[in-house]
């Protein structure tokens, strides 16, 4: 069949979401690594009243059909936030997947670039879904492990699709693997005015508001680099709550003030990967139980930040390591035997030799593109 058998709609409608969520279900059928997200997760990130990314930025989600079957799918969006941090000729592409065929790519990219070409944009990057602070990057590495709780596995014919269609890298991502098998690392010798502690569960919204604060100046000099905006700090708060556990979620103090923190969250994925996306009927059952009473083996540790006056000091170093030890420490006391660490800029260097040193290796890559539209 010819690129001409091919429509791009917009999606509009419950049903054209409910579409959108369910290819990739059977796009990976046959992919024995992949593990099929929950669906309520999947329409909660899509909801503008659950993810507030989309209450702010200016967002379109399209399907590709052949006939009434649906051959792939593809997002743009335009983020105030980059607008008036970096460019307002910056725009994203996200929730990339399609059957392997070429022209299936190529038709959803060229409607992703023209809409937002009619807005402004000039360079566009992605997938992002929606932004760096989500889903990040294609996978072009690493694909014969099962993707760890919020992280993309994708198809492998993609990033040449995207190739030939003139995207190049802008960055890679790294997720680093902390195995541990050996004794958990020490703790560093106290330091006059440092505290390390674990997160105050009776002041839960307190301490997820010091982290936003953390995350917001820890990485702002990073390429990609979008702020937590305080709706979705709070937002964040209310997300993690049910599954976070306080032995695995750090803070450093220094002279009384919050400068650094650390969370590792148990690996979803884990406990929903034979459920197929769904948690009827017994799903949740069967979630509780991997959850409350058999524990999780592995876990991700997603946000991570230090501020940026300790970048590069030996305290900052101290503040770190004792973090992660503690960290270490619970962890492989609650039976954690795998922890992941992403993900992490290729180029950004110190915080690449703080994962190698605490011994972590890159197991997984996930690239970021770019392309110029006009």
């Amino acid at each position: 069949m010819s690129g001409n058998d091919i429509k791009i709609v917009p999606v509009r409608d419950k049903a054209d979401r409910a579409a959108f969520i369910e290819l990739p279900y059977r796009l990976h059928a046959d992919d024995g690594t992949w593990v099929p997200p929950l669906r309520l997760e999947r329409a909660d990130t899509l909801n503008p009243k659950k993810n507030h990314y989309l209450q702010r930025a200016e967002v379109q989600l399209w399907l590709a059909k052949r006939g009434n079957r649906i051959v792939g799918r593809i997002s743009a969006q335009i983020d105030p936030f980059v607008a008036k941090m970096r460019s307002a000729e910056e725009g994203h592409f996200g929730w990339l997947a399609a059957e392997d065929d070429p022209e299936v790519t190529a038709a959803l990219l060229r409607t992703a670039e023209s809409w937002l070409a009619e807005r402004g944009v000039r360079r566009i990057f992605g997938p992002l879904n929606f932004s760096t602070n989500q889903e990040t990057g294609l996978l072009v590495d690493g694909r014969d492990t099962p993707p760890m709780l919020l992280m993309g596995h994708d198809l492998p014919h993609l990033a040449g699709q995207l190739e030939a269609q003139g995207y190049a890298k802008a960055r890679d991502v790294f997720a680093y693997l902390l195995e541990e098998k050996d004794s958990a690392p020490s703790v560093a010798p106290a330091r006059k005015g440092l505290t390390i502690r674990q997160i105050n569960m009776k002041d839960f919204k307190g301490d997820v508001l010091r982290l936003g604060e953390i995350f917001n100046d820890a990485w702002s000099d990073n390429w990609g680099f979008v702020p937590l905006a305080p709706s979705e700090i709070e937002a964040l708060a209310s997300e993690l709550r049910p599954i976070v556990d306080k032995r695995l979620v750090w803070f450093a103090e220094h002279d009384g003030a919050p400068v650094a923190f650390i969370v590792c969250l148990p690996n979803i994925n884990e406990a929903i990967s034979d459920l197929g996306g769904s948690l009827l009927p017994f799903g949740w059952a069967k979630l509780l139980w991997r959850l409350k009473v058999k524990g999780l083996r592995s876990g991700r540790i997603p946000l991570m930040g230090l501020r940026k006056k300790y970048t590069g000091t030996m305290m900052g170093s101290v503040i770190l390591g004792s973090m992660v030890a503690n960290l270490r420490r619970e962890a492989r006391a609650m039976g954690m035997q795998r922890v992941e660490m992403s993900w992490v800029l290729e180029d950004n260097a110190p915080m690449n030799q703080f994962a190698e040193y605490v011994g972590g290796r890159v197991y997984k890559t996930y690239r970021i593109y770019g392309k110029e539209i006009a």
